[in-house]
């Protein structure tokens, strides 16, 4: 089986990554690829974050690899947290104090609109290509769950009555914007036949 390297060092992406069924590839993750770095993000756009990580481990492999970044949207606060969603509250990245931050901001705010925007930046023998997955939802005002990460407990997608904190691997790939933008980059790669 064909190995493509994830450009993650986050276990819990790796896992979801891995849920999916009949990918046709190897997912090899950044430590077992013996790759130790924390890839930087210094950009402000998802598409550019993705680019850099993906093209910063094709350079170290020069082997077939994706990378992905994802923020929240949230529609009252113009967008935020979006980029800088892993790091909403500061560089410990501690989702506790990212969802408190939240939290605070949407205090007494109605319109809880928001979405999870996942961009993978896939590099194929040299080239990038690049594919985009989005779960629309509301952002609830109490934490439900004690699965997934980051903004998962207090993220209830359209449609779903429990958060993605509430539920399993498999309920959570019927809405994940992860799944969404994974499943346009395993059609893609089958359709290429490479």
């Amino acid at each position: 089986m064909q190995q493509l390297i994830f450009a993650t060092n986050n276990q819990h992406k790796i896992q979801e990554i891995r849920s999916i069924p009949d990918l046709g590839y190897e997912i090899i993750s950044l430590k077992e690829a013996e790759i130790n770095i924390d890839i930087p993000e210094p950009f402000e756009t998802l598409e550019e974050n993705a680019t850099e990580k993906s093209s910063v481990i094709h350079k170290l492999t020069a082997q077939n690899c994706f990378s992905e970044d994802t923020g929240l949207e949230v529609e009252a606060l113009n967008g935020e947290p979006g980029v800088k969603s892993a790091r909403y509250a500061g560089d410990s990245k501690s989702f506790e104090e990212n969802i408190q931050k939240l939290l605070s901001k949407l205090n007494g705010i109605e319109n809880r609109k928001a979405q999870f925007r996942t961009v993978l930046s896939l590099i194929l023998n040299g080239a990038e290509y690049q594919f985009e997955g989005i779960c629309k939802g509301i952002i609830l005002a109490d934490k439900r769950g004690d699965k997934g990460f980051g903004y998962d407990p207090v993220f209830l997608p359209l449609g779903a009555k429990r958060t993605f904190s509430e539920m399993g691997m498999e309920e959570k790939n019927k809405y994940s914007h992860r799944k969404k933008a994974m499943d346009k980059l395993v059609a893609f790669l089958h359709n290429s036949k490479i």
